[in-house]
């Protein structure tokens, strides 16, 4: 039976744009690598919303796609 491999490098769709990741990255370790806080961010993977709670914990997989939405806030 043919083992399957998690490759060292994960292909990405970040806001409809390639990027690249680490095999193990999480959420949370992407948003660092963005520069986001975390607290003004929505994370979708797959269509799915990845809870503030489980960035940490939630892996990047080769293939996943990703939306990120910031908050601002402001007004007049």
């Amino acid at each position: 039976m043919p083992q399957t491999t998690t490759p060292a490098i994960l292909h990405l769709t970040l806001n409809g744009e390639p990027r690249t990741a680490s095999a193990g990255e999480t959420v949370a370790d992407l948003l660092r690598a963005l520069n986001l806080p975390r607290e003004t961010v929505a994370v979708e993977r797959n269509r799915d919303v990845v809870r503030r709670a489980d960035h940490a914990t939630t892996a990047l997989a080769d293939g996943d796609v990703i939306e990120l939405v910031q908050f601002v806030g402001g007004g007049a």
